[in-house]
């Protein structure tokens, strides 16, 4: 709680009264023209929507849990800042839902920033929950347990079927891919397009001597507004509480092999965990 406090102090005047800008501070030549520059954003509108899921994108992927992934509830507050030759920042208030049942579990504070000179954006963002952490845990180590006692490994298919349906032996796989996923829509994210996770065209599992839960996947992104789908090649090694490692290469589904686009390393990954290669937010 006294994050998320110590965050809405950082939250621009536009949410109290956005035409009641405070002086500038000394040496920041511009900084009174940016803040009279900031206005509000309707929850409903694309940009707030974008900024929000990029910045869920971000906390699904640092939390690496699961039992605990999140979607999009309803963006409630949203202001738009420029930043003088630097970029955009995107101050959202918004509610989130348990990505599994939809039920509603909690409400986060977010600062998304679109860097012109950087694809990523920069996100910051806290979150109150309405669901025990505690128990979240425990599920993600019950999930960590039921799959390393897997004999043989996870080997599947197009996951959900045309229909929409996940076989219960898929949904442990499909968690992970989301988790995984989430990395790559918050890296690909720009103020302009978004994504959403679509299908897990194949998965296979690596039986591995080590504690970890190991998986190569190939999944469908859908990119917005363009509507291209997305086909991204990614290997997911996780441990409970640990961070997580990804390592991704992506192309558009009408690309050959040869144009495909490499990139993606997780902070703290290892090199060469994609040795062997083989809906929704």
């Amino acid at each position: 709680m006294r994050g998320l406090l110590l965050l809405l102090l950082l939250l621009p005047p536009a949410w109290a009264a956005a035409s009641s800008p405070s002086p500038s501070p000394p040496g920041r030549p511009g900084a009174e023209r940016e803040r009279a520059g900031a206005r509000a954003l309707a929850g409903s509108s694309r940009a707030a929507g974008e900024a929000a899921r990029a910045a869920l994108h971000y906390l699904n992927s640092r939390r690496a849990s699961p039992s605990g992934l999140l979607a999009l509830g309803q963006v409630k507050k949203a202001t738009l800042k420029p930043v003088l030759g630097t970029g955009h920042k995107y101050y959202l208030q918004f509610t989130t839902e348990d990505y599994k049942t939809r039920e509603n579990v909690g409400t986060c504070l977010a600062i998304v920033f679109y860097l012109e000179r950087k694809p990523t954006p920069t996100v910051n963002i806290k979150c109150t929950y309405t669901k025990d952490q505690k128990e979240v845990q425990e599920d993600d180590q019950r999930f960590y347990q039921k799959l390393r006692q897997q004999t043989k490994p996870i080997i599947g298919s197009y996951i959900p079927d045309s229909y929409g349906n996940i076989e219960p032996a898929f949904e442990s796989a499909w968690a992970l891919a989301v988790v995984g996923s989430s990395y790559i829509m918050w890296e690909k994210s720009t103020e302009n397009l978004g994504y959403f996770m679509a299908q897990v065209k194949h998965v296979k599992q690596w039986i591995s001597k080590d504690d970890s839960i190991d998986f190569d996947y190939a999944v469908l992104l859908h990119e917005i507004p363009t509507q291209e789908m997305i086909l991204c090649h990614m290997r997911v090694i996780w441990i409970p509480n640990h961070p997580l490692k990804v390592k991704y290469f992506c192309s558009s589904e009408n690309q050959s092999a040869e144009s495909e686009d490499v990139s993606g390393m997780e902070s703290g990954s290892a090199d060469g965990i994609l040795n062997e290669r083989e809906a929704n937010f």
